[in-house]
């Protein structure tokens, strides 16, 4: 059990009730659970809070918790993960090499490393100190992985690849393949040798089942603090700028440049050899189809500015909402 007044303490917010209240979790706000905390980051939300059986709850403005218990702060958000951290469970975490693991004897290993079960990792490898590599992990000549990085399972590092200190790779990701690239001659298609690399800077996190194309001649580059979601696709020699987010199933093709800090939403993505400039987010679906500047909401097939595209759509329901009419009228005047 945790303290109200503790959590707090650990969020840098002030206590609103009873700061000896205990706490033993987190539970969402329109699921809420006695016992435990949750939290209002949108107004939408703020209909829940009468209702919400949560002994506390962690908002931006006292007002809105009206008698309940809670801590108030200036990002809910933030102050949420920081909680959801103290409450997640700790597995353990063996130290060591499993002896079923293949290890060359030209690869240079860390110390406090742990190798898991059935791993191979080739010549010249290079894994810094605190790393931790799953199981079945296949780890080629020549690859760097940097201190504290974590690696989970079946995930197979190309040689040469480069992954920097920090990282956390989750199961099913490839990064260093092949990327897309041929030349067709007399209807046959040749195959460009992939001969790039693919390095991954410091503390960034790719999900489940993401592929990392290595470059055809230049390097595939990711910039520190990207965060991907699962089942994302970056093409050979492709540049993603520092701290970019990029959600499920984004795609951005061949020798694209992406700048610091952009965010693509579900299924959004890029055509190959455009340029997109810092901090521009793109909403779901949204198709890049040429070089944008940064600092700019776009959405659509192709990406526009987002008002644009608002007063696109909005001009398309006119034309139709008048077809329909027009149609009514040419009815009523022939019958």
């Amino acid at each position: 059990m945790t303290t109200l007044q503790a959590l707090a303490d650990l969020v840098q917010g002030t206590v609103m009730g009873d700061p000896a209240l205990s706490i033993h979790g987190v539970s969402t706000i329109h699921d809420g659970k006695d016992g435990t905390i949750t939290f209002v980051a949108h107004k939408k939300y703020h209909q829940y809070i009468s209702s919400t059986p949560a002994s506390a709850i962690i908002v931006s403005d006292g007002d809105l918790l009206d008698g309940k218990n809670g801590i108030v702060v200036d990002s809910p958000q933030v102050a949420i993960a920081s909680i959801l951290n103290h409450f997640s469970p700790k597995y353990a975490v063996n130290n060591g090499i499993h002896e079923t693991a293949i290890i060359h004897p030209d690869s240079n290993i860390g110390q406090h490393v742990s190798i898991g079960p059935y791993s191979i990792i080739e010549a010249g490898v290079e894994i810094g100190d605190h790393v931790s590599v799953g199981a079945n992990n296949v780890i080629e000549s020549g690859a760097k992985i940097g201190h504290h990085s974590t690696l989970s399972h079946h995930i197979h590092l190309y040689h040469q690849s480069q992954i920097g200190e920090g990282c956390i790779i989750h199961s099913g990701v490839v990064i260093g393949g092949d990327g897309y690239g041929f030349v067709t001659q007399n209807d046959t298609h040749i195959k460009l040798p992939q001969i790039g690399n693919v390095i991954i800077g410091n503390n960034v996190e790719i999900g489940a089942n993401c592929t990392i194309d290595r470059g055809t001649i230049g390097d595939t580059t990711i910039g520190d603090y990207c965060k991907f979601d699962n089942g994302v696709q970056i093409a050979h020699n492709v540049s993603i700028g520092r701290g970019c987010l990029l959600t499920a199933h984004v795609t951005i093709a061949g020798s694209t440049k992406v700048g610091e800090f952009c965010i693509f939403g579900g299924q959004a993505g890029a055509i190959d050899h455009v340029t997109i400039g810092d901090r521009a987010i793109f909403a779901c679906y949204t198709a890049v189809m040429k070089d944008l500047p940064g600092g700019k909401v776009y959405s659509g097939a192709p990406a526009r500015e987002i008002s644009e595209k608002n007063r696109r759509d909005a001009v398309y329901l006119e034309v139709k909402q008048l077809k329909k009419r027009l149609k009514q009228l040419e009815e009523k005047v022939l019958s």
